[in-house]
Order: structure tokens, then sequence, then C-alpha cells
């Protein structure tokens, strides 16, 4: 591969990266065409990119990062084998949720290392990563919980209201009877 061509990947695999909010390293060995695909196709609906490029120049790209490069001697050891790049987009949990989807099936692909919020989650935590929720699953937990004390008490207040009114029109029936 020409000089120009690997700069132009590294520059390429650098921008992914420093556009991401995660990063997943995995072992894709032994899929084949078609589950590769598949996967492929997966990530693409999630708005995620994926990429397989040579370790080398994934570690220059992973050098040139600014957010990423302070892993750099944590990745080099899982930048080792075949390696598939997979970049989150504005969901860093939805990759896991994909990965992990597919390893259940045919116990490919292996996560080598994320990154996820400046954390370093290895092979062995990749459930712990499905199992997390969206930055949108949690913004609406909260917004749910934040409204459920207000309809609570517009509840109470509906009520009151409600009860004072009975009992103003029964106060009525008796004096008009």
């Amino acid at each position: 591969m020409e000089k120009a061509k690997k700069l132009e990947i590294t520059d390429e695999i650098t921008k992914l990266m420093d556009s991401s909010e995660a990063l997943y390293l995995t072992d894709f060995s032994g899929m084949t065409v078609e589950e590769v695909n598949s996967l492929r196709t997966d990530f693409y609906k999630a708005g995620i990119k994926y990429k397989v490029v040579k370790n080398t120049l994934a570690l220059r790209a992973i050098k040139k990062s600014q957010i990423y490069a302070k892993f750099e001697d944590k990745l080099q050891n899982s930048l080792k084998g075949p390696t598939g790049i997979v970049f989150a987009g504005d969901d860093p949990v939805s990759p896991a949720k994909i990965i992990k989807k597919f390893f259940d099936k045919s116990q490919k692909p292996k996560l080598k290392v994320a990154i996820l919020e400046s954390e370093i989650y290895n092979s062995g935590q990749l459930n712990e990563l499905s199992l997390l929720l969206s930055k949108n699953d949690l913004i609406a937990r909260i917004m749910s919980s934040l409204d459920s004390p207000v309809s609570g008490i517009i509840g109470s207040i509906n009520a009151v209201v409600r009860d004072l009114s009975s009992v103003i029109e029964e106060v009525a029936k008796k004096k008009a009877a």
C-alpha cells in the first residue's frame, strides 16, 4: 500500500475516532461473509460506523486521536489479529447491544476491548455494556421520575376540588329540602 493511501486511511480513522462517543475493537475471525454483512447492516441501521483496518494503521490513528491517544498503551495489546473497529455515533451503548446479539447467536464477533466515557471495558464485560441504558432511555426515565411527583400533586389537588364540590352539592341539597 502506498504511503499516501496509508496516511489517508489513518486520517479517516482518526476523524471517525474523534467524532465517536465510544470505541469498540472486535475480533471478527471465523465470521462468514454473510455474518459480517449482516453485522454491518445492523450497525448501519443504528447509525454506527464499522471499519476493518490494518492494526498498524489503527494504532497510528489512535496516536493521532485527541480523545483516544491517552489509551494507546492499553489498546496496543488488543491490536493483534483481525480487528474490526466500531465507532459509536450518539449512543455509545448501542454497539454493545448489537455485538452481544450476534455473539449470542454464533460466539462471533468477540469483543477485544471497548472505551466508553473514558473507561476501558474488556471482553468479559460485554454483558454489562449491553445492559446499560442508552442516553435517550436515561433521559426518558429521569423525565418520567420528575413528572411523577407533579402528576401526583395535580391528582391530589383535583381530588380535593372534586370532594369539595361534592360536599357543597350535598349541603345545597339539604338546604333545599
